[in-house]
């Protein structure tokens, strides 16, 4: 995955990964296809991750902000969430996601809030709320994810 330097973790978090040998906000980046679509996640832990995702770049023919890009966003944000609920011995694997767009955008910033429905053994299920840059819901999606157990290295 690629770099993002400007997440925040809770110290006590980046201290267990980090004693693992794990760069976790590398590894709890956007990724690469997040990168295309200019994602940055700014804020994470399990209860809350908050990120960030431009219009322009991510429209559809008519020129307004693609589903799938919203889509991407919230896939993104809850897996992270899922993850940090998982820990370092469980990866979360996404096994659902739906998305209800609630108004079309142009131009400006989108911002995702992906907050926990359901944090258990085996899954995880987080709301995430994208807004516009007046705080109005542009889509509400919910994201399950598998939390399986990581590799043994």
């Amino acid at each position: 995955m690629g770099e993002n330097t400007t997440v925040k973790f809770p110290q006590e978090v980046i201290d267990e990964y980090a004693a693992l040998g794990v760069d976790l906000p590398s590894l709890f980046s956007a990724g690469h296809l997040g990168e295309r679509m200019g994602v940055r996640i700014v804020e994470a832990a399990a209860d809350r991750v908050v990120g960030t995702m431009p219009v322009e770049g991510n429209t559809q023919p008519y020129g307004l902000l693609h589903g799938g890009a919203s889509a991407v966003l919230a896939e993104t944000l809850g897996s992270v969430g899922s993850m940090l609920h998982g820990g370092p011995s469980k990866i979360a694997v996404g096994v659902d996601l739906n998305c209800t767009h609630h108004r079309g955008l142009r131009s400006g910033t989108v911002t995702g809030v992906a907050t926990p429905v359901h944090r258990g053994r085996s899954t995880a299920t987080y709301e995430i709320v994208i807004s516009d840059e007046q705080d109005r819901r542009v889509c509400t999606a919910r994201l399950t994810c598998l939390l399986r157990d990581a590799p043994q290295s």
